[in-house]
């Protein structure tokens, strides 16, 4: 089992009107793989027992799932930009797009599309560049992959053919730096002289 890669920020996935529980359940997997904090669903006929024999991981054991009757209902955590996965003309293209540090991504039904109600509250509307719609689940996992690339910490792509060098080391905090004085508060008590006894 490889070690998840630490990523800023936290981001959930969703779906939309979903009447296919196996790709919800696929959906939820692709999630819990790559460490989203939460999942949901909206106005979505879901059957957990028939999403299980997609989800293997059992992702509603380990992440919060919410499932939400209509959009009024939906709600997010404070400062989480909604994301809508959609093939419009204004869409930005994924290569091109710069994900929020908190985000949650909305994926639309098999065969339609988001509705137009979702698509006016959402902040950014993103579009996988494919000559035409991709599974549900596969397209939640390059919106996934992306997100983990541009927030995830990896060596530089060499410039010939080939895997890169170790990843980066996670920074830690070290002691603090004060341009003038260290705070009189921060100053140790000067250690007792054993020879004044």
């Amino acid at each position: 089992m490889t070690t998840p890669t630490h990523t800023r920020g936290y981001f959930g996935i969703g779906a939309e009107g979903v009447s296919k529980s196996a790709n919800v359940g696929a959906l939820l997997r692709t999630a819990h793989a790559f460490g989203a904090s939460f999942c949901f669903t909206l106005g979505a006929g879901f059957d957990a027992r028939a999403a299980r024999s997609a989800d293997t991981s059992d992702t509603a054991s380990h992440v919060p799932l919410w499932r939400f009757p209509t959009l009024d209902n939906m709600q997010l955590p404070q400062g989480c930009v909604l994301v809508g996965i959609e093939i419009t003309d204004d869409a930005a293209e994924l290569p091109s797009f710069r994900h929020p540090l908190n985000a949650a991504y909305v994926l639309g039904p098999e065969r339609s599309s988001l509705s137009p109600e979702l698509l006016a509250r959402c902040k950014h509307v993103v579009k996988i560049p494919t000559r035409f719609s991709l599974n549900l689940s596969v397209a939640g996992a390059l919106v996934l992959y992306d997100r983990l690339l541009q927030h995830g910490r990896f060596s530089d792509r060499p410039v010939m053919a080939g895997g890169g060098g170790p990843a980066p080391a996670r920074r830690g905090h070290g002691d603090p730096f004060f341009r003038k004085t260290v705070p009189t508060w921060m100053q140790k008590p000067p250690a007792p002289d054993d020879t004044e006894a």
